[in-house]
This record gives structure tokens, C-alpha cells and sequence, in this order.
């Protein structure tokens, strides 16, 4: 018996010799319909300026009396948001840009890289830099726009989530267009745009 036994086990051990073995499969992240583009002037918020967002975005105002100046806009579906705050210029242009440059640097210990692109609109008295920080950073994407003598903005995207570049990333391309459209669209009420 003890040769039938042995012989079982070698049957046994060459059968599951020839079968598949299990590979754990990587883990995968959820398939993001993303929506069609398609923008709308957003001129009745209270501040001096007007903006192009698109229809799956809302405007969001975070007003109190110790913050006024704060504008929000809402990417629900994709549980993000451009967090804006406007201030005006009094003699402080140069503060007000080196705090903006300060908290884009902020980001610097995250960042594998940190583009800088000018932002140059002659015509509608519009000026500053958009900024695209890569890797896992809280804000990937931030900006400030000023007319040089009365108005200040200052934007950051932020999502709802740790930040993780490869489960965010589709989706944070898919908004830059957005936040370029706006910077794009972007005019100062009073300039007479």
C-alpha cells in the first residue's frame, strides 16, 4: 500500500503541477465617465469680475464677515473644487504676490515639479501666473490674476481626497482645461471688458 499511496500523491502533486497559478490582480481604480465641455458666463456674483465655468461646475460663495472675499467653484461629480479668494490692490501688490508665490511653494515638499506659466492678457488688463504642481501634492493646480492696480485673485484646486496622483489624475487633466478656460475668459468688470 505504502507504493499506491505514493503513486496517489504524484498524481496528485503533477495535476496541480499543470494547472494555472493564482496571480493577485493589481489593485484598479473606477472607470470616470467624464462630461461633455460645454461653458457659461458666470457675471452675477458680487465681486468685480466675470468668468466662463462649465455646466457641470457651481459657484459656491463662502462669505462671512471675517472672510467677504471668498468664491467657490464646485465640481460635485468629481468631488473637487477651486477655492478663490479676491482682495484689492492698496498698495500691497508685491505682498499680495508673494504670499500667492508662497503657498504655491508650500507644496514643494509633495511636488516632483512645479510649472510656472505666464498669464498675460494686455487687452482686458488681465496678469499673473497659473501654476501646475505635479505629484502628490494637496493642489495640483493654483493661480492668481491681478489688473496690476486695483484687483487681486488668487485660485487653488483642491479635491475632497488624499492625494494620490494615479487615482486623481484623469480627472485633474480633465479640469485644467477648465480652470484655463476660466483664466482664458477671465475679465474685470470695472476695465470696461
Amino acid at each position: 500500500m505504502g507504493m499506491s499511496k505514493y503513486f496517489s500523491y504524484i498524481i496528485m502533486l503533477a495535476l496541480f503541477a499543470c494547472g494555472e497559478s493564482y496571480i493577485p490582480k493589481p489593485e484598479a481604480y473606477f472607470r470616470i465617465d467624464l462630461p461633455e465641455k460645454d461653458y457659461q458666463k458666470i457675471d452675477s456674483i458680487p465681486f468685480p469680475f466675470h468668468f466662463q465655468i462649465p455646466q457641470y461646475a457651481a459657484i459656491n460663495l463662502e462669505r462671512t464677515a471675517k472672510n467677504p472675499n471668498f468664491l467657490n467653484v464646485d465640481f460635485p461629480r468629481f468631488g473637487a473644487r477651486i477655492h478663490m479668494s479676491y482682495l484689492p490692490v492698496e498698495n500691497n501688490l508685491n505682498d499680495l504676490l508673494e504670499d500667492s508665490r508662497a503657498l504655491v511653494y508650500k507644496h514643494v515638499v509633495k511636488a516632483q515639479d512645479i510649472e510656472e506659466n505666464m498669464i498675460i492678457n494686455s487687452e482686458s488688463k488681465v496678469f499673473g501666473s497659473y501654476y501646475q504642481i505635479e505629484g502628490n501634492a494637496a493642489s495640483g493646480s493654483q493661480f492668481y490674476m491681478t489688473d496690476s492696480s486695483n484687483h487681486f485673485i488668487r485660485g487653488a484646486l483642491y479635491f475632497n481626497v488624499e492625494p494620490n496622483i494615479d487615482s486623481i489624475a484623469p480627472v485633474q487633466e480633465f479640469l485644467i482645461m477648465d480652470i484655463e478656460q476660466l483664466i482664458e475668459s477671465f475679465q474685470w468688470i470695472d476695465s470696461g471688458n
